[in-house]
């Protein structure tokens, strides 16, 4: 999982650096509807390198397993097919991405369950 953790923080200095670019260069170059779409790719970019960050920092304290590792390898995949597409929907007006967008949706969906059931692995349901 130290590879996820190295992997979270490149996503995460790419997120920063892509804010930056969009901030500071291509927001005058395309436009406002388009800058929108591209932040919400950094946007989204960034809750799921926390993500990757956070699966590896729970796998030391639960341990690793295959949840944790699909989780992490699911916010990946999510990120290439969600943000990448918006990114190249937003800066090179590719719309045959649009369809590659909600794939990426599901990749976090995805993620998120498999984190939500390791996280539950082994507890029971008693209240109190």
């Amino acid at each position: 999982m130290r590879n996820y953790a190295g992997i979270g923080a490149i996503i995460m200095l790419l997120a920063v650096a892509l804010g930056a670019f969009g901030a500071h260069i291509l927001k005058e170059k395309i436009g406002a509807s388009a800058i929108g779409t591209y932040e919400t790719g950094v946007h989204y970019q960034m809750i799921h390198g926390l993500a990757i960050l956070a699966g590896a920092l729970f796998a030391e304290k639960w341990g690793t397993s295959r949840r944790l590792r699909w989780a992490n390898r699911l916010f990946v995949i999510g990120i290439i097919l969600f943000s990448g597409s918006l990114y190249g929907l937003a800066i090179m007006e590719w719309r045959w991405l649009g369809p590659v967008t909600p794939l990426g949706g599901v990749s976090f969906l995805a993620g998120w369950l498999l984190l939500a059931l390791e996280a539950w692995r082994g507890n029971s349901w008693r209240l109190g």
